[in-house]
């Protein structure tokens, strides 16, 4: 059972958030398409946003702990390999807090609204020194994944379920 001075404290942390979490969508809203609320596996509150050009794609997080100055907390930035697919670029942003599986399962929700048949992505030598939480993380999110270890490449793959 929490200590009432722990209730508390939770409770101002909430209410802290949630006034950020209104003025940073003020914020936000003006400059990207807002797509959503979450709550991390933390129980902070995040904003997810998407900047979409036709060109390229990025799925954007925003926590809701301090003022939104017009920098992004995580990112996944993509690109339209062709009508129908999507390829991932890169992925920014602090890891093991939950952010990517958030902003994961946001650009495959803009996918399927985009009738995306694949989205796919490289695994490069640069992601060698983490590719076990990379493995992890795309299996987990229901990628295909091949991986040459002989020339430290690998690629992913996604296809909607239908």
């Amino acid at each position: 059972m929490k200590e009432p001075e722990q209730i508390k404290e939770e409770y101002e942390d909430l209410e802290f958030q949630l006034f950020r979490m209104q003025q940073n969508m003020k914020e936000i809203a003006k400059q990207q398409q807002v797509l959503g609320i979450e709550q991390t596996k933390d129980e902070k509150w995040v904003i997810v946003s998407l900047v979409d050009d036709g060109y390229s794609c990025k799925i954007l997080l925003n926590e809701c702990e301090s003022a939104y100055r017009g920098n992004w907390d995580f990112m996944i930035q993509a690109k339209y390999d062709d009508p129908s697919t999507i390829f991932i670029g890169d992925i920014k942003g602090e890891e093991n807090k939950g952010f990517g599986s958030i902003c994961m399962d946001y650009l495959k929700e803009h996918a399927l609204d985009q009738n995306i048949r694949c989205i796919k992505g490289d695994l490069a030598k640069r992601d060698w020194d983490h590719l076990d939480r990379l493995i992890h993380f795309y299996e987990k999110h229901d990628f295909d994944i091949v991986v040459n270890e002989a020339e430290q490449s690998g690629e992913i793959y996604w296809n909607p379920p239908y």
